[in-house]
């Protein structure tokens, strides 16, 4: 029997969990390895853990009913977090709309590469934390997206092999403060006007979860329904196999250029539908739902 790997509350604090069907196994006390009380550690020691946990998985064992746990973000603290930059076309063409310009071209056909901004990892909150809208923000908007968790130390990734890198898979929403995201006195035409901490950083402004479904059980991460809802209105519908630039791409480009290491998370971009390309924004009370098919669900309320 396969797992999903979680971080869930205990009384002694954040602890690793295997969910096996509809419980939860704490890691360490199913494998007797203490390093696997934490999901980083796991994912450090990734291809030896996983014939463990596999094991442990396998034998049961009680545990607690998963609907009775407090799941925290799967990895609490990730080293990085890269997301992906306009990497579906329609959501690219609503961009554009929302600034009067035309839709832009594909990348690939300019000549270009994947590009990612680094959103900070202490902005990562669980699959039901409470988001604080940033008082300075009067237009924080969504973005459901498909997220890698990386399971082995990536340098010079070729695109064949870069799916051999993942461990597994979650769903995140990349909230964004889009009135944040332009410092007002900056020159026309600065190249200093952008300001992506305020816009893709404040706290709260990645929830990610409810867990890490591993790789090998996804059949093709290209082919995934995502969703997402405000207040049970559905805003977001698309799927994976519309992103520009696909996994193994981004992968292998960010490899290229900076080490990838066990628990970095790569937010792989977001289809058309979020509030900016309708004028719409999320207000105090709002609850969002954020889904992937088969990845399970995100349900954040908005203070």
């Amino acid at each position: 029997m396969s797992f999903r790997l979680a971080t869930y509350l205990s009384e002694a604090g954040p602890r690793a969990g295997l969910v096996v069907g509809d419980r939860l196994v704490d890691a360490a006390q199913a494998t007797g390895v203490a390093a696997d009380a934490s999901v980083q550690a796991i994912l450090d020691a990734w291809e030896s853990a996983l014939p463990r946990l596999d094991a442990a998985a396998k034998a049961g064992g009680q545990g607690i009913a998963l609907a009775g746990a407090t799941l925290l973000s799967p990895i609490p603290l990730p080293g990085a977090v890269y997301c992906a930059g306009s990497n579906y076309g329609d959501h690219a063409a609503e961009m554009a709309r929302a600034k009067g310009l035309p839709p832009p071209p594909d990348p690939h056909d300019l000549g270009l590469e994947p590009w990612h901004f680094i959103k900070s990892s202490r902005a990562v909150v669980g699959p039901n934390d409470p988001v604080k809208l940033p008082p300075a923000s009067k237009k924080v908007d969504w973005e459901a997206e498909l997220a890698v968790v990386i399971g082995r130390k990536a340098v010079n990734v070729s695109q064949a092999d870069a799916l051999d890198y993942v461990a597994g898979y979650l769903v995140a929403n990349d909230l964004s403060a889009r009135d944040l995201g332009r410092r007002a006195a900056a020159p026309a035409g600065s190249l200093f006007a952008t300001d992506w901490t305020s816009h893709k950083s404040f706290d709260g402004s990645c929830p990610m979860g409810p867990w890490i479904t591993l790789a090998r059980d996804v059949a093709d991460p290209h082919d995934l329904a995502i969703q997402l809802d405000v207040n049970d209105v559905r805003k977001q519908d698309s799927s994976t196999k519309h992103m520009i630039f696909n996994i193994r791409e981004q992968i292998s480009f960010l490899s290229s250029r900076i080490t990838l290491w066990p628990g970095d998370v790569i937010l792989t971009g977001t289809p058309d539908g979020v509030g900016n390309g309708r004028g719409e924004f999320l207000n105090a009370g709002d609850v969002v739902r954020t889904r992937v098919e088969g990845l399970g669900e995100l349900v954040n309320r908005m203070t």
